[in-house]
């Protein structure tokens, strides 16, 4: 009987105590709160000048926001807007992939057929007025307000083309951005499909172009996952399925919150579960590509070729917030079937002073089994199969692949080149990229790290004594520059040659292309046509 009393005062207890947690926890949220708004209540009553108050919250949130990882993010409503189109993959507008800029709207892609296209203007092309408005030094809010409307609705556009500067009216269309942009057959048995983001429409699209290619006599498909950034992870699963037999583990997370910790299998009947893949992958595939890579080669369904993957292991939801607001935060990591999480930087374990985010391989990566016994590991990305033999890509590129340097180049290139190729002649070869070398150094777009900081460095010295200095110094820093990136002109030509290509012929005319000449495809499709080596890969002998 005493025992039974201490087991009950005990349980109160414990009770208690995690009850006085919750409501010590619950305070102090509501008191930083209280204090947050009594002190932007002041500064709007009394300070000196007048404040906007949107722009002092959003940057209030974004500064609260910006210590967690880059996933966790805060969207006003126009942000919501935006958001709810790339999930739904349609929306009213005149087709192209934009840049927003000081300068006004500049055109990134055309879309064949759709307005912009049908009204002859280019990538490169720069919009500074919209139905007689100047939208010079807006912010990136205001100008994606400016192209997207309603289906059938129009506007007017003053456009400046390298100096000229026109008049055109457009007609918005629904524009419906396909996940599957093109599939067509390598050969005559094998199947090419590429999948450019995880939207709503991504699963079903995959699985009609499938269908579409089994007609054609497809025996072995390649799967091309590259530069694809995710999505939805409903998305990944339903893929993934079609792989895969009907109940196997896909993927599982594991979250604070007890609800959103699940294990997702396959719920439906596959599509296929003998056919021989290869996905292609890349140091862009991530999330969602990820996850269906990650899940067909623990279960040795399918040969994953490329490169390292990009290693984000963490799983997002939008959560509502008042007046439209959506705040979307990491709830959970992902763990493949084998148990691996491909996360590979630490968040949580930022360096206060310098920024620097670790990686978790930097304290060793854990071994797993494939279904076969094949060893993968954890703590950054999912690794290939089969490696592609590439330059290792250094800083100096990846900021140059993040910059506009390319797309300039580009715009030049095709201006100074206008008379329309044949798609099989166009070609990137060393006089080109020594073109594309010479025009870096000057591009404004292109700064690196070393070039900012010796430039702020001299700035705020002034000393215009040692400006001859100044100018060796910067000339030798922009030699390193190129240098750096001529270490990697294997990897760079390729990207080159894209973007000239869809310049002339569209996307599609890079995918036509690519069916012919990308390296990564024809190694895919030369593996696809040995079995035995196939077969070998997948058994880790």
């Amino acid at each position: 009987m005493k025992a039974n009393k201490k087991i009950v005062i005990l349980g109160l207890a414990v009770t208690l105590l995690v009850g006085f947690s919750f409501q010590s926890k619950f305070f102090e949220v509501a008191k930083q709160i209280e204090i947050y708004n009594t002190l932007f209540k002041e500064l709007n009553m009394y300070y000196v000048d007048e404040i906007n108050p949107g722009e002092l919250t959003t940057k209030a949130i974004n500064n609260t926001l910006k210590d967690l990882d880059p996933y966790t993010n805060f969207y006003n409503e126009q942000d919501v807007e935006d958001a709810k189109i790339r999930r739904a993959g349609e929306y009213g507008g005149i087709g192209v992939g934009v840049y927003y800029t000081k300068e006004g709207i500049l055109l990134k892609e055309i879309y064949k057929d759709y307005p912009a296209d049908k009204a002859k203007l280019k990538a490169g092309d720069l919009i500074i007025s919209v139905d007689g408005q100047s939208i010079k030094n807006m912010e990136r809010d205001q100008l994606s307000m400016f192209l997207k409307g309603i289906p059938n609705s129009t506007l007017e556009v003053e456009v400046d083309r390298q100096g000229e500067v026109f008049t055109t009216q457009l007609t918005r269309e629904k524009v419906i951005v396909n996940p599957v942009p093109y599939f067509d057959m390598i050969d005559e048995e094998t199947g090419y499909i590429p999948l450019t983001t995880f939207n709503s429409k991504a699963s079903s699209e995959i699985r009609k172009a499938f269908r579409e290619l089994k007609k054609k006599g497809m025996k072995k498909l390649v799967l091309d996952l590259r530069y694809n950034l995710g999505g939805s992870l409903l998305e990944a699963i339903n893929i993934s399925n079609f792989f895969l037999p009907k109940g196997k583990t896909i993927v599982s997370t594991k979250a604070k919150i007890k609800k959103w910790s699940n294990t997702y299998r396959g719920t439906r009947d596959p599509l296929d579960l003998d056919i021989p893949i290869v996905v292609l992958v890349n140091d862009r595939s991530a999330s969602a590509s990820e996850i269906v890579s990650g899940a067909l080669q623990d279960y040795d369904r399918a040969v994953i070729l490329g490169d390292r993957t990009f290693g984000k292991g963490l799983v997002q939801r939008y959560r509502d917030l008042t007046y439209g607001t959506q705040l979307k935060l990491t709830i959970s990591k992902y763990y493949t079937p084998s148990g691996r999480c491909i996360q590979e930087l630490d968040y949580a374990n930022r360096d206060d002073k310098t920024g620097v985010v670790p990686k978790f391989s930097d304290g060793g990566v854990n071994e797993f089994k494939t279904q076969n016994g094949r060893k993968v590991y954890d703590g950054g990305g999912v690794m290939p199969d089969v490696p592609l033999d590439l330059s290792e890509k250094n800083e100096t590129t990846k900021s140059l692949i993040g910059s506009r340097a390319i797309f300039n180049f580009t715009t030049k290139y095709v201006n100074d080149n206008s008379s329309k190729p044949a798609l099989d002649d166009i070609k990137v070869d060393d006089g080109i990229f020594k073109d594309f070398v010479n025009f870096i150094v000057t591009d404004t777009t292109f700064v690196t790290k070393e070039q900012r900081l010796f430039k702020d460095a001299f700035k705020e010295a002034k000393l215009n004594s040692i400006e001859k200095e100044y100018r060796q110094i910067q000339k030798k820093i922009n030699d390193m520059k190129v240098d750096e990136v001529s270490r990697n002109k294997d990897r760079l030509i390729p990207i080159l040659q894209d973007e000239i290509i869809k310049r002339y012929y569209y996307k599609e005319g890079v995918y036509r292309y690519n069916l012919k000449y990308n390296d990564a495809i024809l190694k895919a499709n030369e593996l696809l046509n040995d079995p035995a080596k196939y077969q070998q890969i997948l058994s880790g002998n």
